[in-house]
């Protein structure tokens, strides 16, 4: 926890560095974080290397949204950092063909309000280091 509070401290003080995926300690283990400290998931009802959360569902997951491919940070192994065209022309970025999401009550870096939770068809779940979910 105190790995996390460190990053918080760092990211808050650079909030303009590009996007970035970070791992670190949580009630649920080692998982994925953005650069912000801000939680990611993963939605099952996504085949692979795709998103097919639109609409309400976008409204509720915010999909991370990127210009380019994000950097790894600690813990985070680069070439399993990608990116997917949504159907608006977007690019989301993915991590080992997963496309990233935040829950939009995350409020609070470090907050995790939402794991495990079926909504819109489909399971939210946190992502691990090696890309696998938390169930």
């Amino acid at each position: 926890m105190r790995t996390l509070l460190a990053l918080l401290a760092v990211a808050a003080a650079t909030t303009s560095s590009p996007p970035s995926i970070a791992s670190h300690s949580s009630a649920y283990g080692r998982i994925l974080f953005d650069g912000r400290g801000h939680v990611f998931y993963a939605f099952t009802r996504d085949p692979h290397g795709r998103s097919v959360c639109a609409g309400a569902c976008a409204k509720a997951w915010p999909p991370y949204l990127v210009r380019s491919r994000p950097r790894a940070l600690a813990g985070v192994k680069q070439s399993l950092i990608g990116t997917t065209r949504r159907a608006d022309g977007r690019l989301q970025a993915t991590y080992r063909g997963r496309p990233l999401y935040f829950y939009v009550g995350d409020r609070k870096p470090g907050q995790i309000l939402c794991q495990n939770v079926t909504e819109f068809g489909g399971r939210w779940l946190v992502v691990r280091p090696d890309g696998g979910l938390v169930r």
